[in-house]
């Protein structure tokens, strides 16, 4: 009778074998997104990270402005350069 069970016995120990290793799997997942948790410091460092980048795009846009300022004075001087010397300028 033994014989007749040992088919089904080793059918069901793989697959109680899988399931386990599985179970590991799983096990392991969350231990690692437990080790890889951030923790305040993590979000305060992200945050600090923002915080600079943030400014220097304020300020890299600052620049931009008064650079865009500066050269529409430059091209009017240019222009008014030009008409007193008679020349026409071509855009």
């Amino acid at each position: 009778m033994a014989e007749d069970f040992s088919e089904l016995i080793k059918y069901l120990d793989k697959k109680f074998n899988k399931i386990g290793e599985s179970f590991v799997l799983v096990e392991n997942r969350l231990g690692n997104i437990e080790e890889n948790k951030a923790d305040k410091s993590d979000v305060n460092n992200l945050i600090n990270a923002v915080d600079a980048y943030a400014k220097k795009a304020d300020e890299y846009f600052q620049e931009m402005v008064m650079f865009s300022y500066q050269l529409k004075r430059h091209e009017k001087w240019i222009q008014q350069i030009a008409e007193k010397l008679g020349i026409k300028l071509e855009y």
